[in-house]
Formats: structure tokens, C-alpha cells, sequence
């Protein structure tokens, strides 16, 4: 069995931010698509808030999960693969997400998460409220970090061609639209998110199981 994180796989980690429920309903589902997989274990992490208890009371926001620990940024070099869910403030990640990235500096100077896939999910406002901005912001964190974003380009089928009815995501990662905060991920949605979390574990299983080529061996032999 691999290592997990946030929800991370093979030991594969989900990592998310939750204000109001929104990505903690998204991340919950991607974990269950993830450990559909024989041989992965995906385990939610989120990350610290940072907002004070008297700004998240007057904002009416709900307590966090008990179920779900808070991660440490040198907590994520355990994992196999990722997938990073967070809510979009004007088109990029909440800033307790970015926080939590800032906060990296010792694996990124190492490269310890180079070549470790990763994936991400989101919600938004409304339709203009970054459902592809988001992503495209959030890609920079895992760049420096040398690691491989996987998108769900057009994988989940016809999902991706839904239009009778409302539905977050793009081919960047599964998503959600929050609305005024009164509305909740859809069925619809929720099958992406599992479909999102299935396929990053698939190829974080592929990509931890792949054995080494005959010149990435012949190059080993070289440096000895």
C-alpha cells in the first residue's frame, strides 16, 4: 500500500480549505473516487485557517471538520500524489491556501515533491467567478514544485457537455458554483469529483509502479 495525503494518494494526500462546506463536500466525494483504486489510499488533510474566530463568527461561518486533520507543509513530502481543492477569491486560491504554499520553502528548496502528480478542484461565486482562472493561478504553486499537474481534460464524457443544467469544473479539475453560499454541489458535480479522484489515483498509481527505463538505468550505472 502507497502513502496517502489531502486528499493525497498511494499514500496519495487531498489537501483543502473549506469556508463554508463547498470543497469539503468536493473533497470527500474525490476521496471516495480515490480509493476506489486497488492499492490506494487517499487521505483528506486541511489546511490551517487563518482567519480569527471573531472575523469567521461575524462572516456565520460553520466549524470546521473534526474528522480531518490539519496538515504541515513538510507533511506533504509523505505523499504519493495530490489533489488541492480550495474556494477562488477573485480568480486565484483563497489566501489560507496560499499561505500554506508560502509556507513550502524547505521542499521546494530541496525539489522534494518533483515529479509527484497533483491535481485541483474549486468553488466559485458565480460564472464569472474563476472556474478556469482558478486553476490556471493555482498551476504557478505546483511549477515551482516540479510536479505534474494532471487535468481532467475531457475525461468524465458527456459531463463535460451538460447545458441543461448548471455545472462547475473545466477540463482543468472538477468544481462547484457556491452561489450566495445557499447553493450545494449537484449531483452532477459530485460524480466529476469522484470521476476526478479515481483518475489522479489511477495515475499516480502508474506513475509510482512504473519501472525504471533501460536508460534511466544505463544513466545510473553512469554516475556510480
Amino acid at each position: 500500500m502507497v502513502r496517502p495525503v489531502f486528499a493525497s494518494l498511494l499514500g496519495s494526500s487531498w489537501e483543502f480549505y473549506s469556508l463554508y462546506g463547498h470543497v469539503e463536500t468536493m473533497a470527500r466525494e474525490i476521496q471516495r473516487g480515490a480509493n476506489e483504486v486497488q492499492g490506494v489510499k487517499a487521505t483528506l488533510w486541511q489546511v490551517p485557517e487563518t482567519l480569527s474566530d471573531m472575523i469567521l463568527q461575524k462572516m456565520k461561518a460553520p466549524p470546521k471538520p473534526t474528522d480531518v486533520p490539519e496538515i504541515r507543509p513538510e507533511q506533504l513530502s509523505e505523499a504519493d500524489g495530490f489533489l488541492f481543492g480550495f474556494p477562488s477569491r477573485f480568480g486565484v486560491m483563497a489566501a489560507q491556501c496560499k499561505a500554506f504554499f508560502d509556507a513550502t520553502h524547505e521542499l521546494w528548496e530541496k525539489q522534494a515533491l518533483a515529479g509527484k502528480p497533483a491535481g485541483i478542484f474549486w468553488s466559485t461565486g458565480f460564472h464569472g467567478g474563476g472556474q478556469e482562472l482558478t486553476a490556471l493561478t493555482a498551476v504557478t504553486q505546483l511549477a515551482y514544485h516540479g510536479m505534474i499537474f494532471v487535468p481532467l481534460g475531457y475525461t468524465f464524457g458527456s459531463g463535460m457537455f451538460e447545458m441543461k443544467e448548471v455545472k462547475g469544473g473545466s477540463p482543468y479539475g472538477a468544481g462547484t458554483f457556491a452561489a450566495d453560499g445557499s447553493r450545494q454541489p449537484t449531483e452532477l458535480e459530485l460524480e466529476q469529483a469522484f470521476h476526478q479522484g479515481k483518475y489522479v489515483a489511477e495515475i499516480t498509481k502508474k506513475l509510482k509502479h512504473q519501472p525504471p527505463s533501460a536508460e534511466e538505468n544505463a544513466l545510473q550505472v553512469q554516475d556510480i
